[in-house]
């Protein structure tokens, strides 16, 4: 079945970096577009990056533009949340999705300021 293991959260400073991994399988990874999500306490889960399945193509929420990057690796399954510049409203569990309806269980991410 789908499945979506993320990682890669942790805690970490105002201003700081951390890289977002998420394996996927049940399905044939190389032709869906991806996506990383996120859910703060009390909000609700919202879009934060989107890639197009060759990897070619990306969109971004205006909130992270120009400090977050995704990226994939069609051998490996995986898709990559490169997150700089953290701020204390980064904080959320981030999920990685494939338009299949069901999510993971998510990777934490906590910024202290």
């Amino acid at each position: 079945q789908v499945q979506f293991v993320e990682s890669g959260g942790g805690l970490v400073h105002a201003g700081g970096s951390l890289r977002l991994s998420c394996v996927a399988s049940g399905f044939t990874f190389s032709s869906r577009v991806m996506s990383w999500y996120r859910q703060a306490p009390g909000k609700e889960r919202e879009v934060v990056a989107v890639i197009s399945s060759a990897g070619t193509t990306t969109n971004y929420a205006d909130s992270v533009k120009g400090r977050f990057t995704i990226s994939r690796d069609n051998a490996k399954n995986t898709v990559y949340l490169q997150m700089n510049s953290l701020k204390s409203e980064d904080t959320a569990v981030y999920y990685c999705a494939g338009g299949f309806g069901n999510w993971g269980k998510g990777t934490q991410v906590t910024v202290s300021s």
